[in-house]
């Protein structure tokens, strides 16, 4: 199983599985569509939207590995 990390861009946690976009939009992500999306990575998006990226990746990760 691939894992969420900080240093990845928002499009390819969306592009692992279908669900990722309801949590990111549960931390505060809500602009999914947006051209920062294929370009920003995790860290960056939450630092800007003063959003605890560890927590992002815990719930991320959880959620994956419960798909498996």
């Amino acid at each position: 199983m691939s894992k969420v990390n900080e240093n990845m861009i928002i499009s390819e946690v969306l592009a692992m599985h279908n669900g990722t976009a309801a949590i990111l939009f549960q931390h505060g992500l809500h602009c999914l569509g947006c051209m920062h999306a294929t370009s920003e990575s995790l860290k960056d998006a939450c630092g800007v939207h003063g959003i605890d990226v560890q927590e992002l990746i815990d719930d991320l990760n959880k959620f994956l590995a419960e798909q498996e």
